[in-house]
């Protein structure tokens, strides 16, 4: 039996692949990604002792195979997050729009690709700051139920919060110690607030509600233009008119045909139609 690193991924094969994360996720992954799936991939084959791609992608459509599905769109997707990442939508929160919605009886964010929870923990800080005495509330999704695991949990190693300000590390986070040096967790009080639950932004999610501000940073890059449509749609279905979303800075939103006018970079608003 062949380790899983020795196995070679056809191009039969990686297009099955393709086409299956396509399906289930969106995602689409061209040729050039072919080297990542197989990085990625191959120690899963060795654990389970598969002969070849074919076989591990004929598991992955079984009826047996859907929690190895989990693991393999675990694996392939990108996780890549840290708190206060692109700071000025963060700034825009405190200054804009937390000033005109100070005398509002509540105020919902989605973080609609939470990853492992850096952005909506960092949303949750800014909130419980700034609207100590009204109702709010952050939710974050993501089709990864691993990285959803590990944002419930909230700890994280030192190095995901170097961007956090030192009077929002001192007070929301807890130094770890003995076998935890070197980490950091979010606090008790604060993980509560914060809901995460498995979405995926490629289907309609009417069960969450509507929603006064949604993140969707660093996604669309990953679709394809229909697909792109599609998730965009899903997403600005769920923002209240008058609602403001944020973007990756490199996602500039044209021709999308959305109630949507720009704010400021990368930072958009939702108009009645």
């Amino acid at each position: 039996m062949k380790s899983g690193l020795d196995i070679v991924l056809s191009e039969a094969e990686f297009r099955l692949l393709q086409q299956l994360f396509y399906d289930r996720v969106g995602i689409q992954l061209p040729p050039v990604k072919k080297p990542l799936i197989c990085g990625r991939l191959s120690k899963r084959l060795g654990a389970l002792r598969m002969h070849s791609y074919k076989q591990y992608y004929q598991h992955l459509i079984s009826s047996q195979g859907a929690a190895e599905l989990e693991v393999a769109i675990d694996l392939i997707t990108t996780h890549e997050t840290y708190f206060f990442r692109e700071p000025k939508h963060f700034d825009f929160l405190q200054q804009t729009i937390m000033p005109a919605v100070a005398t509002q009886p509540d105020f919902r964010v989605w973080s609609a690709a939470s990853s492992t929870g850096e952005e909506a923990y960092t949303l949750a800080m800014l909130l419980d700051t700034g609207r100590a005495n009204r109702p709010w509330s952050v939710v974050g999704t993501d089709v990864s139920q691993q990285v959803l695991a590990d944002a419930r949990r909230g700890l994280y190693v030192m190095a995901r919060g170097e961007k956090i300000p030192a009077h929002y590390l001192k007070r929301y986070c807890l130094r770890g110690r003995d076998r935890y040096e070197g980490y950091f967790l979010v606090e008790p009080a604060l993980r509560e607030r914060v809901e995460f639950r498995p979405g995926n932004l490629t289907k309609p999610v009417p069960e969450l509600g509507q929603f006064d501000l949604i993140l969707l940073r660093n996604v669309l890059i990953y679709f394809d233009v229909p697909t792109k449509h599609q998730v965009l749609k899903n997403v600005v279905d769920r923002l209240k008119p008058g609602g403001f979303l944020m973007v990756g800075h490199s996602e500039a939103l044209h021709d999308t045909q959305q109630p949507l006018e720009l704010v400021s970079s990368s930072i958009y608003r939702k108009v009645a139609r």
